[in-house]
């Protein structure tokens, strides 16, 4: 078992206020996405409220939507977000968000058996925007191994 987890938060500027009629696609999506989420391979966690999503969660502004989850896995991961019945959720993003002059998604180790704080991940996604990928944040395209492995 390692001593790490793949740590993802992204960023998402709403084009329209979630109870927009143009925003309906995604709201009746965000259950389903969710639950198979929870059950793919390599799940480990994710940030989520009361209602179990994480869209009233604002620590970046009201029109912007925050996800972080914890994974096994870079591998995990990715077959998730582009494998699975999600790739048609993120095909589908330009209908619901802003395009981003800048990045909106960062990776890293986090310890396992500890949960990242948002705090944090805000920090993580401004070190990758102001440096690029590097041990504490990175990529899919430019993914690094868990600390201390071969």
């Amino acid at each position: 078992m390692s001593t790490y987890h793949l740590a993802q938060f992204n960023v998402a500027t709403m084009r329209y206020p979630l109870d927009h009629p143009a925003m309906q696609g995604f709201v009746e999506a965000l259950d389903t996405i969710n639950r198979l989420a929870d059950v793919s391979p390599g799940f480990v966690w994710r940030l989520q409220d009361e209602k179990g999503d994480s869209t009233d969660i604002p620590p970046v502004g009201e029109t912007v939507l925050i996800n972080m989850s914890l994974w096994e896995s870079v591998e995990a991961l990715h077959a998730y977000t582009y494998k699975s019945e999600h790739r048609f959720l993120f095909a589908a993003r330009k209908e619901w968000f802003e395009p981003s002059s800048t990045r909106d998604l960062v990776l890293w180790w986090h310890p396992a058996g500890s949960i990242p704080t948002v705090e944090e991940a805000l920090v993580r996604l401004e070190q990758i925007r102001l440096f690029g990928p590097c041990e504490g944040a990175f990529t899919f395209k430019h993914a690094l191994p868990p600390p201390g492995s071969a």
